[in-house]
């Protein structure tokens, strides 16, 4: 049957194809459930989002007074590496943290994600790898199918709560075509951060191979129980090897700010990353004012936050921990964990949780781990959550969580009491 489209006429079959890069494109876990929450909440149903890391925490004062307070008369573009002082500015920040940072090293991003993006489209050629602990931001996998760059996982375990895999492991799957590695620290989804000696580990594997380090360290504000976090730039010798990716999405509670950073010594890497900011002219104008303006928050915001969410963390998690067959690590940062369930399918049973099941009018939004993972079958029995609401939230969640293990038809904990009682 033709389709009519204005004056135009054609058939289907003579579509143009879509790319194989299109359809190589990983759909967002934490996204993908959204048109079954869009239906629940038709239904009347209200749904706690621990899906996606949206903190629910005010972004500060002195931004939104900046940004109620703009007076300019034309919205111009700023330089494709970003305002001059704005740079200036976040490298005072990164030195006050010990991290050996000046201007010049500074790129500013249309948020971490494309920080990210051009450091792969910069250091990698289509068909080199990179070696990532999975679980991972699941947005990994789909820069690297931007940049034609193939993953490959190594993978971390529960059991350990997701510590960085041995040395050993990772030598073995360097090859010819390995180029870089990348890591997250504090990890998303696993909340895990690393310590100074594992990250001393990869610096001997990058040194040994030449290979770059792409460090995500968007989370470095949110550590807990008095630990601290260890900068890739404070790791010596490989200086010209880290990029490090930032931005204050989460670390101010501006997402929609989509302002990021990457952050690199190497001149070669700089130079080159600059003709894909070029191409895309420059960072949000409005994004970089709310960003500067952000750098004079102070100290009492961040000890705020760091109390909201090691309580929020602690609530969650020993209240996982409580209910039959549920494991959960307790996180050192970030502000997310990953759950082990007592389930066949976290797929299935997150779709379920929407589409099935409510509890005084509620349900709970999860990410399923499986879209964490490359590898094929990891996940199944995990989910993510983010401890973005507040613990009023979070104790309806809980119940939520418990009572729908109880009713969900491939919860191995329903099966087994169903056995009992039949014999």
């Amino acid at each position: 049957m033709p389709k009519k489209f204005g004056f135009l006429h054609f058939n289907l079959k003579d579509m143009p194809k879509l790319s194989k890069k299109a359809q190589a494109m990983p759909a967002s876990p934490i996204r993908k459930l959204m048109p079954y929450a869009d239906k629940a909440r038709e239904e009347g149903k209200n749904i706690l989002h621990l899906n996606i890391g949206q903190p629910d925490i005010k972004t500060p004062e002195v931004v939104l007074e900046r940004m109620k307070n703009i007076k300019r008369d034309v919205i111009e573009y700023s330089n494709s590496e970003g305002y001059l002082p704005y740079r200036k500015k976040l490298a005072k920040y990164y030195q006050a943290h010990g991290i050996p940072v000046m201007a010049e090293d500074i790129m500013i991003t249309t948020g971490g994600s494309e920080a990210l993006t051009f450091s792969m489209m910069t250091c990698f050629d289509v068909g080199d790898e990179i070696i990532i602990p999975e679980p991972y931001y699941a947005n990994y996998s789909g820069f690297s199918v931007m940049a034609g760059v193939e993953v490959v996982p190594i993978t971390s375990s529960i059991d350990d709560g997701f510590a960085l895999p041995a040395a050993e492991r990772f030598e073995a799957l360097i090859t010819p075509k390995t180029k870089g590695i990348l890591i997250c620290n504090p990890g998303n989804p696993t909340g895990y951060l690393y310590t100074q000696a594992e990250m001393k580990a990869i610096a001997v594997l990058v040194k040994k191979h030449d290979l770059f380090l792409i460090a995500d360290e968007v989370y470095r504000e949110f550590c807990y129980d008095g630990a601290e976090p260890f900068s890739a730039f404070n790791l010596e010798g490989i200086e010209e090897n880290v990029i490090l990716v930032d931005s204050v999405s989460k670390r101010y509670s501006m997402c929609g700010a989509r302002i990021g950073a990457m952050i690199t010594k190497n001149r070669d890497v700089q130079a080159m990353a600059m003709k894909f900011a070029q191409a895309r002219l420059s960072p949000p104008t409005f994004g970089q004012i709310a960003a500067e303006a952000a750098l004079e928050t102070p100290q009492s915001y961040f000890d705020a936050v760091t109390k909201e969410y090691t309580e929020r963390r602690d609530f969650l998690v020993d209240g996982l921990n409580k209910i039959p067959g549920v494991r959960c690590p307790k996180p050192k940062g970030a502000f997310y964990c990953v759950i082990e369930l007592p389930i066949d399918d976290s797929d299935k049973f997150c779709q379920w949780l929407l589409e099935s099941f409510e509890l005084d009018g509620e349900t709970v939004m999860l990410a399923p781990a499986t879209g964490f993972y490359i590898t094929k079958g990891k996940g199944k029995k995990e989910v993510r959550a983010a401890y973005v609401l507040k613990k009023d939230k979070l104790a309806r969640a809980l119940n939520i969580i418990e009572k729908a293990l109880q009713e969900y038809p491939g919860t191995e904990i329903a099966e087994e009491n169903v056995l009992t009682s039949r014999s």
